[in-house]
Parts: C-alpha cells; structure tokens; sequence
C-alpha cells in the first residue's frame, strides 16, 4: 500500500511539473510574439517618421506632383492610425505604392536624384524597409512557433485550459512582398 502510495504522488507530481512546464512555456511563446511585434511598431515608427522629410524634400524639386504628397501623407496616416493585423498590413501595402509612385516620379528630376538629401533620405528608407522584413520574419517565426504549440497534443490540453489563442501572422500582399520600394540612383 505504501508503494503504491509513492507511485501515485510520483505520477502526481510529474502531472503538476509537466502542466508547470507547459503553462511556462506558452507564456514564453506569448512573450517573444509580443516583443517581436514591438521590433516591427520600432521600425514601422522609423518609416513613419522618414516619409515626410522624404516628402519635403521632394516637394522642393517636384513642386507640381501635388496630388502625389497628399496621397503618400494619406497612405503614411492610415498606416500609423491602422488598428489590428490585417488593417496594418493592408496600410503598409498602400503605403509601400504610393512611395514606389514617389521614387518613379523622382527618377524625372536628375537634380533631386543627385541631391545628398535626397539620397541619404532614400537609404534611410530601404535600411527602414529590409529592417521591417527581418522584424516582420522574426514576429511570423514566433507567432508560428506558438500557434504549432497550441495546437500539438498533449500541450493543446494545457492551451485549452489556461485559454492560450492563436496568433495572427503579420502578412502583405504577394505583389509587394516580390516588389521592394524601388530605389534607384
């Protein structure tokens, strides 16, 4: 009786540090999906606050494209006022256009294109960009690795539980992830 006793709160136990370990690890995973989406807000705010010195300077060489500041202002404030992960990434594809639009449109001013401004400003904004992807990678990978955990058995038992949700991927559209923002000198 005694052994089987010990056998029993052995098992016990073991079911109390395996649902310990599990709980701990899904709050983990909830914690790297949430910092990683940090690094991408870190890089987007970056982006935000280029475009409208990008804008500026464009302006001044550009003075008659007017309808093309105020969509690249319009695309940039809806971006930075889109509220959940589908709307965000709806915005950024917007706004990812309309700057390819304003990089076209300053191809047609050789003297804006040799503008020191001009170019240190467009650097910025592709650094900005490849920063944003690799943010955007490193954020899918976790929210990747927490939704597998959730759903795996016997770890989808703890999830259900404590009431873990799957997370949303931070996507674009295939058509602006295959086309970067065109940068040409």
């Amino acid at each position: 009786m005694n052994i089987l006793l010990w056998i029993i709160l052995g098992i016990l136990a073991a079911v109390v540090f395996w649902v310990v370990f599990a709980y701990n690890r899904f709050i983990t995973l909830i914690n790297r999906a949430k910092e990683a989406w940090a690094d991408i807000e870190v890089q987007l705010k970056r982006r935000y606050d280029l475009i409208p010195n990008l804008v500026e300077t464009v302006k001044g060489y550009a003075t008659h494209e007017r309808e093309l500041f105020e969509k690249v202002t319009e695309a940039r404030v809806r971006a930075m006022n889109a509220q959940g992960l589908e709307e965000k990434g709806q915005a950024e594809n917007a706004l990812s256009g309309t700057l390819k639009t304003l990089f076209a449109v300053s191809e047609n001013y050789p003297q804006l294109r040799a503008s020191e401004n001009f170019r240190a400003l467009q650097d910025e904004l592709t650094d900005t960009e490849n920063k944003v992807q690799a943010a955007r990678r490193f954020y899918n990978t976790n929210v990747r690795d927490l939704n597998i955990k959730i759903e795996s058995v016997p770890a989808n038992i703890i999830a259900g539980i404590f009431k873990f949700q799957k997370m949303e991927f931070f996507e674009i559209e295939e058509a602006a992830a295959k086309e970067p923002v065109k940068v040409d000198f």
